[in-house]
């Protein structure tokens, strides 16, 4: 058994940009509250550095403060307090600038909201560029919609084409103007799964190639996991994780980051001391696929409560008294309900 020792981060990249100690994109202390009430906070003095070039995902459960981030740092809300820099720059908000947003950045929200829906994908697209260069304005929004591999939608209408075509269409406008930072609002939202997978590519491919850099907010873990170079964990507004999807899956500094990435098993003190009683009771993370079941009638024993097909795998529910456990088991059909199993518990995290 391995046991991980959590040190949460708050600041966690350094940009290879970085000239005279300034960080790409710097977030420090930043406040935002929308009415006089405690509970309506939206994000509570949260600080963090973002890398250029890189993919930074912003993820928690509705009403953490995920969107309102992504609106303040585009600069259409001024905070509370605090302030947000790129490229050591303040970002002014709408009490400094007559049409807020951001010059050099581009947000693209869930609902497509400047999309014309009865001109074709072509035209949508190609408005951002002036006249001033008809050829160059053509070459532009070729490129941009090849590179979302939707060229052969050229003529199609907005509203005739999927929440899939429109996300990538969106995409695309917000893309021609050869932005350095692009916003994402739940990209994936209206995304199905089959097609998912290609616009994840699709965007990664884009980053590679033009160095742009990407912050993106969503609350499914599966939808960045894989895709995001850094992760920035919201709850109520409060920062509560940041890292490398790598680093925060595996060493999760807190219950909220484990269930929110990973649906772990969080175990309380006295649980804890009944599961891994060398620990004694701690507040203890167990992500299911760090439990491995045995037939062997090793203690504590364990009773199959529940068996859910996902698949090629199934997740199992486990109960020994009052101490409940979820595991994955790559071997359909080999458990039924009832049964009584041992369990070995191959990783965990105590936490401080």
């Amino acid at each position: 058994m391995a046991n991980n020792t959590n040190t949460p981060s708050c600041d966690f990249v350094v940009s290879d940009t970085q000239k005279k100690g300034l960080a790409y994109i710097q977030v420090d202390n930043l406040s935002k509250r929308f009415s006089d009430k405690p509970d309506s906070l939206g994000l509570n003095a949260i600080s963090f550095s973002i890398e250029e070039g890189k993919i930074t995902a912003v993820i928690g459960e509705s009403g953490s403060g995920k969107s309102t981030l992504l609106r303040l740092i585009y600069g259409l809300v001024n905070p509370d307090a605090g302030e947000i820099r790129f490229k050591g720059w303040k970002v002014p908000g709408p009490f400094d600038k007559l049409i807020p947003g951001h010059d050099d950045m581009r947000l693209v929200s869930q609902h497509f909201d400047d999309l014309n829906t009865y001109a074709n994908v072509w035209d949508n697209v190609a408005s951002r560029l002036s006249n001033t260069n008809l050829q160059e304005k053509h070459d532009k929004t070729e490129i941009a919609l090849n590179s979302l591999n939707i060229l052969r939608l050229a003529k199609q209408r907005i509203a005739d084409l999927s929440g899939g075509e429109k996300q990538r269409v969106a995409i695309a406008r917000a893309l021609v103007t050869g932005p350095q930072v692009l916003l994402m609002d739940e990209p994936f939202n209206q995304v199905d799964a089959s097609f998912r997978d290609h616009l994840q590519r699709d965007i990664r491919k884009i980053v590679d190639e033009i160095g742009l850099t990407v912050i993106m907010v969503s609350h499914d873990p599966s939808e960045v996991l894989a895709l995001s170079d850094a992760l920035l964990i919201l709850q109520d507004g409060n920062l509560m994780g940041a890292g490398s999807p790598k680093e925060i899956y595996n060493n999760p500094p807190n219950a909220y980051t484990a269930k929110l990435l990973a649906r772990s098993n969080v175990l309380s003190g006295e649980e804890t001391s009944v599961v891994l009683p060398d620990v004694g009771a701690k507040e203890t993370i167990i992500h299911p696929e760090w439990i491995r079941l045995g037939e062997e009638k090793n203690e504590p024993l364990f009773a199959v409560q529940g068996i859910l097909f996902k698949g090629f795998y199934e997740e199992i529910v486990l109960v020994h008294e009052k101490v409940q456990l979820r595991c994955i088991n790559k071997e359909p059909n080999r458990y039924h309900i009832g049964q009584v199993v041992s369990v070995e518990i191959l990783n965990f995290n105590v936490l401080n």
